[in-house]
């Protein structure tokens, strides 16, 4: 059974930082491309990041692109997300997904596991 938890939400102040992490279990981590996407009170889940299977490719959304940083540690099956700079527009439930791919796609449809979210909330 593959399980994704995300972790290191919380509340911060609009230019503040924060770290998530996505730690994964079930399958062979370093094998698959993983994604970051977030979902803000009223809207569609949209892409945020998206790393391939050995961490030599990432593409990022234009909203964060210059901001956030995805990366990722296949001895660990860990994924994370460093997130600089954020505005209040980033606030949302932030999602690990894993790819069944090598390289990574920027629609949910690319993604096969999901995990639970973490929130993040930007005060402004």
């Amino acid at each position: 059974q593959v399980q994704l938890v995300e972790s290191g939400g919380g509340l911060v102040q609009a230019g503040g930082s924060l770290r998530l992490s996505c730690t994964t279990s079930g399958r062979t981590f370093g094998l698959y491309a993983m994604g970051w996407f977030r979902q803000a009170p009223g809207k569609e889940r949209e892409f945020v990041a998206t790393i391939s299977w050995s961490g030599a490719s990432t593409i990022y959304a234009d909203s964060v692109a210059g901001r956030f940083t995805i990366s990722r540690d296949n001895a660990k099956s860990t994924l994370y997300l460093q997130m600089n700079s954020l505005k209040f527009e980033d606030t949302g439930v932030y999602f690990c997904a894993g790819s069944m791919l090598i390289i990574g796609e920027r629609t949910t449809d690319g993604y096969r596991y999901w995990g639970q979210g973490t929130q993040v909330t930007v005060s402004s």
